[in-house]
């Protein structure tokens, strides 16, 4: 179990880094598939339904707010900075490969740089709602991580290409979006945000990504 674990982790670090001369996992996984389900361990990318820019992250620090790490939707599909690691919360039960439910709680880690989605009162750059970040590391995660997945319409259980909004435990901000662009610190990239009002462009959907097995007593 214990070398399976180690080379799903040097896939993943292979396939996701763009110097390594390995394909994409995009292209590695089955990520064109509708109805793939999304489980604990998988890394995704996550699609604003609206602008059609993925949830995004790199080492660049915000020039206000908390001066965080900035998280940006970003234009490209095939950029590295964009996967993100399903995560559950400290303290339950939930293991890799468990299939996530609607109303569950979930963190995003960034893979590339191993922070945290995170969002706080502080106010985001260009809209003046609330700023998202990416925060602490593989040891280091508190509440302001946490979001809990709403999946829009009948679906119990979260699937690729599925229209869901991710809600703030700490401030009640929808991950929201919009086509508000950067011009300098990320030219071209769009801002994040935290909105607390249910809007059309807090609705986000699973793409491309290496999907892990579900577990068929999570389902």
């Amino acid at each position: 179990m214990a070398m399976g674990f180690f080379c799903l982790a040097l896939f993943l670090y292979l396939s996701l880094d763009p110097d390594s001369g390995y394909t994409s996992a995009s292209a590695a996984a089955p990520s064109g598939k509708e109805g793939v389900q999304v489980s604990y361990g998988s890394a995704i990318k996550l699609m604003h339904e609206k602008t059609k820019f993925r949830l995004h992250s790199h080492d660049v620090p915000y020039g206000s707010g908390s001066g965080q790490q900035s998280v940006t939707g970003f234009p490209g599909v095939t950029d590295s900075n964009s996967y993100w690691i399903v995560k559950p919360v400290p303290g339950t039960k939930a293991k890799q490969g468990d299939a996530i439910k609607n109303g569950e709680t979930i963190r995003l880690q960034h893979m590339k740089t191993r922070k945290w989605l995170h969002s706080h009162l502080h106010a985001s750059p260009i809209s003046g709602n609330l700023e998202v970040s990416c925060f602490g590391d593989d040891s280091n995660s508190d509440t302001g991580d946490h979001w809990k997945l709403t999946i829009e319409g009948s679906g119990k259980i979260w699937k690729q290409d599925q229209r869901v909004r991710l809600q703030h435990i700490d401030t009640s901000g929808y991950l929201h979006s919009h086509d508000k662009k950067y011009q300098r610190i990320a030219g071209g990239q769009q801002e994040v945000c935290g909105i607390r009002e249910k809007r059309a462009d807090n609705v986000w959907l699973a793409a491309e990504g290496v999907y892990l097995p579900v577990n068929e007593s999570s389902k």
